[in-house]
């Protein structure tokens, strides 16, 4: 029994980790939805350093991530100083901070799924309702966000996923601090560093898993059924 018994501490890492990956999704979907249109959609001077800036995330070592981040929204960063100065608010060993490294280390993994599934919608679809007088922005909300609905909703989960188990950017950011930073991640990590914390390691690695699977599994039943109304009921 004492397995499945939540201590506290771990209680508390395990709502932090659910906050902050849902204020990271609240926040980085939009914006995802947002460049993911515009890189579909649109050719620009610069869509390639674009494209790659946005996926790099993908390819640096999650600590060089949390190192920029620290560089820039740090009490000592430049957008972190005017922050605190300003508005009194500071990223930097703040719940806040978290969120914010979660979702940029999600940021390209809601991108991709959103693009390509903008690139699948016909852009003659668009062009038709504009000709018919439809705003742009009405056809896109009409039109082509719930035809690309599928990926969206693909790419939210994903992310929602990723910032669950974000961990290097999150350490090296904001540090591992018990109830203000120390998410079900960098909780796992501390009991892994104790010498009697094996069975409090199994119990969120465990948890981890059952969190990680829901996620993925829910993505899946939700993007057919989308598919299924966006398709008139064909898979």
């Amino acid at each position: 029994m004492e397995f499945f018994s939540l201590q506290p501490g771990e209680l508390q890492a395990l709502l932090l980790t659910l906050k902050v990956a849902a204020t990271a999704l609240i926040v980085a979907l939009p914006i995802a939805v947002l460049v993911a249109y515009l890189l579909a959609r649109t050719r620009f001077a610069g869509h390639g350093i674009v494209n790659a800036l946005v996926h790099l995330p993908l390819v640096l070592p999650p600590v060089v991530t949390g190192y920029v981040l620290l560089l820039t929204f740090g009490r000592k960063g430049a957008v972190g100083t005017f922050l605190e100065n300003t508005l009194g608010f500071s990223f930097a060993f703040n719940w806040t901070g978290a969120a914010l490294a979660a979702g940029v280390m999600a940021f390209p993994l809601m991108v991709r799924p959103i693009r390509i599934s903008f690139e699948t919608v016909d852009p003659k679809l668009e062009e038709a309702a504009k000709s018919l007088g439809a705003h742009r922005l009405t056809a896109f909300f009409t039109i082509t966000l719930p035809l690309a609905l599928p990926g969206v909703l693909g790419g939210a989960i994903l992310g929602f996923a990723k910032a669950m188990g974000e961990f290097g950017a999150t350490i090296t950011f904001v540090s591992n601090i018990p109830g203000e930073t120390r998410t079900l991640a960098l909780a796992l990590y501390t009991a892994t560093q104790t010498p009697s914390g094996d069975l409090a390691a199994f119990r969120l690695t465990a948890i981890a898993l059952v969190v990680a699977f829901a996620a993925l599994i829910a993505s899946e039943l939700l993007v057919r059924r989308l598919r299924k109304r966006v398709g008139g009921g064909h898979a």
